[in-house]
């Protein structure tokens, strides 16, 4: 590998495209090039990043930055593999970095070299202003967070907690990016996210001849199942995050979209008020309830046998401090009735509850550079690597700092054909960034 270019710590989206082209596809992965690469960045401004790996092809890399030592260490992390991009049609390669219209484009552009890219420019520039931060400045490249972690977050907490045995918050993905609700701005910042609660379903009824009739057959059981599962909500919890993100957003709204969304605090009002709400009611309600969403069914082996048994798999996600019983116990509840066998297939357990010590000063970063922004605490319906940090007591926020246009939506993007994200977005991050390292006092 030739010299690399330090200096573009001062042009991260420039970073970023380097990131981008560099094919992290999960399976199988093969983020050995790209840590290399950010590697030989840190070494080049006179960093020691070490590469720690399960596997050698699935290397994870952390460089400690020392501090004065007056408050704990802070840890910037972010993974560098990616969702696949096959099967689908681009507008751009989504594997080329390019810059077109306004956005860099390609698959990892959100999710989420274009945090790591943040991340990193901000880390090499404090080093290269020599910027001593209160606290040791721990940054963090992970492999393999798209596929549960096994080679990345969760070998580094299982194997190398020393490294981060003095980390009392992190910042990482998902969350600080803009987003527009009735003419205001507003930030969320994750600091919780759901729980993943896979379940496993045995569906079961009469079996037979595929040319005779048979009432409350397996595969009839399954659409009365799907129907129930793709039509009904699990019942109404409020959580402590999101009753403060909504009491924040209400607050910011006026009369009658601010008694709306005050009533979704209301659990016997909420569902009617998420119907009413349309598209934000779809956004809002996984927020609100554990959820279930059928993935995989299975069933009969031949054409003219109808089965008398058919399994259904359900992508479950549980509310912080709710359990694989209470999941069982609500989907049982609405699936009464029906000869359906219910056991977990996986359950990865997420923080009960949020730290919400670092939250003000992170606010503050963010209305520093937008006056008019309004961060509020975000509960993310999804799971990200803070689960694993959360094991060995270290704090996550969602925190890449975008600010957007208002009909730009990030949460379109992610996964999906053609991802992007815009220039602008990328160098305001960074900025923020910098500014957080700058100012962190624990």
């Amino acid at each position: 590998m030739s010299a690399p270019d330090i200096s573009i710590y001062q042009r991260p989206v420039e970073l970023l495209q380097n990131l981008i082209r560099f094919d992290t596809t999960n399976p199988p992965g093969n983020e050995g090039e790209c840590i290399a690469y950010i590697a030989s960045l840190l070494r080049g401004v006179g960093l020691e990043p070490e590469i720690v790996s399960k596997e050698p092809d699935r290397p994870n890399l952390i460089c400690r930055m020392k501090g004065r030592g007056e408050a704990p260490a802070l840890m910037l992390y972010g993974h560098v593999d990616v969702v696949t991009a096959a099967g689908r049609e681009w507008s751009h390669d989504p594997f080329s970095g390019d810059l077109a219209d306004g956005y860099v484009w390609g698959r990892g552009a959100v999710d989420m070299k274009g945090g790591v890219a943040m991340f990193l420019s901000a880390f090499m520039r404090m080093q290269v202003e020599g910027i001593k931060p209160a606290g040791d400045i721990v940054f963090v490249a992970l492999a393999d967070e798209e596929s549960f972690g096994v080679y990345g977050a969760e070998y580094l907490v299982e194997n190398h907690q020393d490294a981060l045995s003095d980390v009392k918050y992190a910042l990482g993905e998902f969350g600080g990016f803009s987003m527009s609700l009735a003419g205001k701005r507003f930030y969320p910042i994750q600091v919780a996210e759901k729980q993943v609660c896979t379940l496993q379903l045995m569906i079961r009824g009469e079996g037979g001849h595929g040319a005779s009739i048979v009432p409350g057959n397996a595969m009839e059981e399954l659409g009365k199942v799907l129907d129930r599962v793709s039509t009904k909500r699990l019942p109404v919890h409020i959580t402590p995050p999101v009753r403060e993100m909504f009491t924040r957003i209400s607050e910011s709204l006026k009369f009658p979209l601010r008694q709306a969304v005050r009533l979704l605090l209301i659990p016997s009002l909420t569902d009617k008020v998420l119907d009413l709400l349309g598209a934000d009611g779809l956004l809002f309600a996984p927020l609100l309830h554990n959820s279930v969403n059928p993935t995989i069914a299975r069933g009969g082996e031949k054409s003219n046998v109808v089965p008398s048994e058919v399994s259904l798999t359900l992508d479950g996600r549980l509310l912080p401090g709710f359990t694989p019983d209470d999941m069982i116990a609500e989907v049982g509840e609405l699936l009464e009735g029906l000869d359906v066998e219910i056991t977990v297939r996986l359950f990865e357990e997420g923080p009960p509850e949020a730290d919400m010590g670092l939250f003000p000063f992170l606010s503050e970063m963010l209305t520093a550079f937008d006056p008019e922004g309004i961060p509020i605490p975000y509960l993310l319906m999804a799971v990200t690597d803070a689960r694993h940090l959360a094991k060995i007591g270290i704090q996550s926020y969602g925190f890449t700092p975008m600010l957007l246009e208002q009909d730009i939506s990030i949460f379109s993007s992610v996964h999906g054909v053609d991802e992007r994200v815009p220039i602008a977005a990328v160098e305001f991050g960074a900025k923020v960034v910098f500014q957080t390292l700058q100012q962190y006092q624990g």
